[in-house]
């Protein structure tokens, strides 16, 4: 091959795989499998080897990192990258507005831009006459770290603008974004990690800057790094009038801006945004830590200019922290209903998104020791959503030697029976028969809102029944006296009163809530909302072969067996039919078979931010037609639907060949279209 003939080949593989580039990491939407990308790529690289006279600072062979750097050189940025204003709550956002009246005068008819504030690092990119030249960090906000190397390694990054006929790149432009690393791929980033030995990395931020900034740059590019762009410093050779036609330049020009970005008119749309954002933060596939508020016109950005180092024309409003930092001391165990004991860290009371917390749970002895957890350290403390606070990783720098080792009792803390651990499994359990701490686990479990949801029947209350003898099993609590609740401690008459009524109602619960009241292992509400309706009726469920009970959808050999067990055990036997002597009378489920509901069998996984409903109505909406709703993917998934902004669930499902459906075809597909 000449050298003419090998230049044609090369420019036209960059263009295919540029092509297939955005396709993948920008649009979500891959249009050829990964076996023949890598055809391609290993072409073109073949093809550089062999004529590297036409190896250029835009191809794509270039996103596989080179060798390390001894250190970062200076960056200068042409425009400085601005710090912005914080505030923490509605009534500092108005706040905001004040500020935009005293220098604009009347703001009510403003337009604003409102965007999600992604919790990563932010970047500034220069590009010459539509080619990537250099990739910088923040820094101080005048100069960062040339980390051009590991910039050219992130895929969602063009190497070159995507310019057309309609909108040519400028001749040179700064864009501005914020470094990112999914939540999933976080996830996975850390297991890597752990398995290696490696310290896991506290958050996804800080997993990202320490990507960014590795002197090795095929470190970088093996690290799942992505951008999202939010703005550009100096332009030359285009105007722009307001932000938002900037973002949409940004867009079609091929980088990537989140969808979520909206243009809002007066501060009451910012602050219906920011109560929304709330509400879709923990579905969102990535982290944000607030929203960032922008006036839409640059010539009032202009006008109101910036105060210090933060622009007048723009605030970051900051959601409560969902990570925190705290001392560890001490681990006790807790035992539950099913006799797994798990550690639990006491902690100094912290205040973590909103809520102070003095607890976390420490899973097992496997989660303790691959942490290298220990009494006295120093911790970073996460609550993310509503779930029970977790140790994310020790903060090793601040040990002192004083902090000492925990290992799982050899004996049960609460009835001092032998601890043993199964093999295969990761859990510690008592094998005491007679254990407190499991009565009041299944008593506890049995009243809960997704069982018999007896109000008023909380752990303390519990506690003192079973302490003072008064109940031995869930079926006691309806054969409760009156004279004996008014001996125990606080319990005064209306306290009674309003108890016994509960205890009352419960009295004809749904079928699949009694099912999951009786806490057969392995069986959680979805999979009791299929078994009432299966079987109709407790009786027929009770007398259900293994066989026929391996037949139903969901329900393999483990699972079959542990529902199967439980009915066969004459003391669970003994407690049915006390609660049947008590008047406990569940309501048929419709003899309608779940084989002919729409979704009967099927596993769907949500992905990205939904617009049609909340995650919790999908759920219910799945199970409500006998399918379920899955975390994450896995051999069984069957369909996945994606919102906006859906990230590496999407992509595997689509390299695996898992059916995608978009939000109306999935409500389409359950009759709800």
């Amino acid at each position: 091959m000449d050298a003419e003939t090998a230049w044609k080949n090369i420019e036209d593989l960059k263009a295919r795989i540029e092509y297939h580039n955005r396709r993948y990491y920008q649009l979500d939407d891959p249009v050829i499998s990964d076996a023949e990308y890598d055809l391609l790529l290993r072409e073109l690289i073949r093809l550089e080897d062999q004529f590297p006279q036409w190896r250029t600072g835009d191809s794509p062979s270039q996103r596989i990192g080179a060798a390390p750097l001894s250190k970062f050189a200076p960056a200068a940025h042409r425009t400085p990258m601005l710090s912005l204003a914080n505030a923490f709550s509605e009534g500092e956002i108005l706040q905001f507005q004040e500020r935009l009246n005293r220098f604009l005068g009347n703001t009510a008819s403003l337009s604003f831009v409102v965007e999600p504030k992604i919790d990563g690092v932010a970047v500034n990119l220069t590009y010459l006459d539509g080619f990537l030249t250099s990739g910088a960090t923040r820094g101080d906000g005048a100069t960062g770290e040339d980390v051009t190397r590991n910039i050219r390694t992130i895929h969602s990054i063009p190497l070159r603008i995507l310019s057309t006929p309609e909108s040519t790149a400028p001749e040179e432009i700064e864009i501005r974004g914020e470094i990112y690393i999914e939540s999933e791929s976080f996830r996975m980033l850390n297991e890597r990690r752990l398995a290696g030995n490696e310290a896991p990395f506290a958050n996804p931020r800080n997993a990202a800057a320490g990507s960014l900034r590795q002197l090795d740059s095929s470190i970088t590019a093996q690290r799942p790094l992505k951008m999202f762009c939010y703005a550009v410093g100096l332009v030359k050779g285009r105007i722009f009038t307001h932000h938002h036609e900037v973002l949409g330049a940004l867009n079609h020009w091929g980088f990537p801006v989140n969808p979520l970005i909206r243009r809002v008119d007066g501060i009451s749309g910012c602050i219906d945004f920011y109560r929304e954002l709330q509400d879709r933060r923990k579905d969102l596939p990535y982290e944000i830590d607030g929203m960032v508020i922008k006036v839409d016109d640059l010539a009032l950005q202009e006008r109101l200019g910036a105060v210090s180092r933060s622009p007048r024309w723009a605030l970051a409003c900051k959601f409560a922290a969902t990570q925190a930092t705290t001392r560890i001391e001490d681990i006790l165990v807790n035992v539950g209903r099913t006799g797994a004991l798990t550690p639990v860290a006491l902690m100094a009371p912290v205040l973590v998104g909103g809520v102070t917390v003095s607890r976390a749970t420490l899973h097992n002895q496997d989660e303790i020791d691959k942490k290298d957890i220990r009494i006295g350290d120093t911790v970073l403390v996460q609550r993310a959503g509503d779930v029970i606070p977790e140790v994310v990783v020790v903060v090793k720098e601040k040990r002192t030697g004083r902090e000492r080792l925990f290992k799982m009792p050899a004996h049960c803390p609460e009835c001092g029976s032998e601890v043993v651990r199964i093999e295969g499994e990761a859990a510690h359990r008592c094998i005491g028969i007679s254990c407190p701490a499991q009565i009041r686990g299944h008593i506890i479990h049995f009243a809960s809102r997704g069982g018999m949801d007896i109000e008023g029947l909380g752990e303390k209350l519990v506690l003192n029944l079973v302490d003072s003898g008064l109940i031995r099993d869930p079926a006691d609590l309806y054969f409760l006296k009156r004279d004996s609740l008014l001996n125990l401690e606080r319990m005064a008459e209306k306290s009674v009163t309003n108890l016994l009524a509960a205890i009352e109602r419960s009295k004809s619960p749904p079928l699949d809530k009694l099912i999951y009241a009786l806490g057969i292992r392995h069986v959680g509400e979805h999979l009791s909302k299929i078994l009432a309706r299966n079987y109709q009726t407790l009786d027929a469920l009770m007398d259900a072969s293994e066989e026929d009970l391996l037949s139903i959808p969901n329900i393999g050999s483990e699972v079959g067996s542990s529902i199967f067990q439980f009915f066969r055990n004459e003391s669970n036997r003994r407690v049915l039919e006390k609660l049947k002597d008590a008047g406990v009378t569940p309501v048929e489920s419709p003899s309608e078979s779940p084989l002919s509901a729409p979704l009967t069998g099927k596993n769907f996984v949500f992905t990205g931010a939904l617009t049609r409903m909340t995650r919790i109505e999908a759920k219910q909406i799945v199970e409500s037609l006998g399918g379920q709703a899955l975390s994450s993917l896995t051999k069984n998934t069957d369909y996945v639907v994606a919102g906006a902004a859906a990230g590496s669930k999407l992509k595997k499902a689509q390299e695996s060949g898992i059916p995608v459906l978009s939000e109306e075809e999935f409500l389409a597909m359950a009759g709800r279209g």
